[in-house]
């Protein structure tokens, strides 16, 4: 099931926090238990210690919907990490094991769609609630998330618990029923605006003559940093702005950006270009040093200076630990 964006958060909903991480079905029959992605790919192999939790914590035969996030310290305080858990799709075995025990994962389930012969998936949202609290602790790896049905609540929730890495807010009808692939329920997600150099563009895979996506970075004291990328251009603006980059090409490529599914150390090749541009544009959150997620384009930004895109033009979210965040959920 998925969800639909909104601005606010809605009333007369049952409300959570949206967990950045990976969207994950996880299948329990006995010993047998399978993780998959939205899109079917098998998540299972990566995160063994998720795997190894589910037979030890969920009921013997049941589904649940939820996601898998690895979780960090980070200036004394628990959060999510995107990048430690972006570095655990990896195709060799050796890195997958050694990563699951520097950097374990956990599940924190958010519904059910089946326990034990009982099809749970036409059953109101409250009942399936019910049942979720009930189905397993929620204290160990496998985790259950906190809810509220009071819109100011989670709103609060929307500010404070980014600082723990959290992604905004997720909101569900009550009485609705399990739904898959319908955008039943609604996201509420943080946007941000703020104003970044372009340093090269990824030339597009399928479109001739035309760009895939750019590259952006910010000052950081007299240093000029990568820090990820725009695309979703249509096919006319691909093309328009390869022309208006293409002429201001210094070199042939420069090492790229991770995508969700790939590792860092399989980057695709960007063309730099002179940081000269200034590109407004739309982002949710922050990672460290980059953006969390691919940013949108908004416009260019004749009037601004390159050396005035600094980092101090950011957000900075409240520090928030995950731990306080995951508790009141069990």
């Amino acid at each position: 099931m998925l969800a639909k964006p909104a601005k606010a958060v809605p009333v007369g909903y049952s409300h959570e926090p949206k967990w950045d991480g990976f969207r994950a079905l996880v299948f329990r029959d006995g010993d047998e238990v399978y993780i998959g992605s939205r899109s079917g790919k098998d998540l299972g192999r990566y995160f063994p210690e998720v795997v190894a939790a589910a037979r030890a914590e969920l009921p013997r035969r049941c589904v649940l919907d939820g996601e898998i996030a690895v979780p960090v310290y980070r200036e004394g305080r628990k959060r999510l990490d995107w990048e430690s858990l972006s570095q655990r799709i990896h195709p060799a075995q050796s890195r997958i094991d050694r990563l699951a025990g520097e950097t374990p994962a956990i599940f924190i389930g958010f519904d059910v769609l089946a326990v034990g012969d009982e099809n749970l998936m036409g059953q109101p949202f409250r009942r399936r609630r019910e049942v979720l609290v009930s189905a397993y602790p929620g204290v160990g790896t496998c985790r259950i998330s906190r809810v509220t049905e009071d819109a100011d609540i989670a709103a609060d929730w929307f500010s404070r618990f980014e600082g723990a890495g959290l992604d905004g807010v997720i909101s569900k009808p009550l009485d609705g029923a399990y739904v898959p692939g319908k955008r039943e329920m609604v996201k509420v997600k943080h946007s941000r605006t703020a104003e970044a150099v372009v340093l090269g563009y990824r030339p597009h895979k399928s479109q001739p003559r035309a760009i895939g996506s750019m590259l952006l970075g910010l000052y950081l004291d007299e240093t000029l940093v990568p820090i990820g990328g725009i695309g979703a251009f249509n096919a006319r603006k691909r093309e328009e702005y390869l022309a208006l980059l293409e002429p201001m090409r210094t070199a042939d490529s420069v090492a790229g950006e991770p995508n969700r599914w790939s590792s860092p150390d399989k980057t695709g090749e960007w063309v730099p270009v002179r940081p000269e541009l200034v590109v407004e544009f739309d982002y949710d959150q922050m990672e460290g040093m980059r953006l969390r997620h691919t940013a949108k384009f908004r416009r260019w930004r004749p009037d601004r200076e390159p050396r005035s895109c600094g980092y101090e033009q950011l957000d900075v979210p409240v520090n928030y630990d995950l731990d306080d965040v995951l508790t009141a959920g069990a």
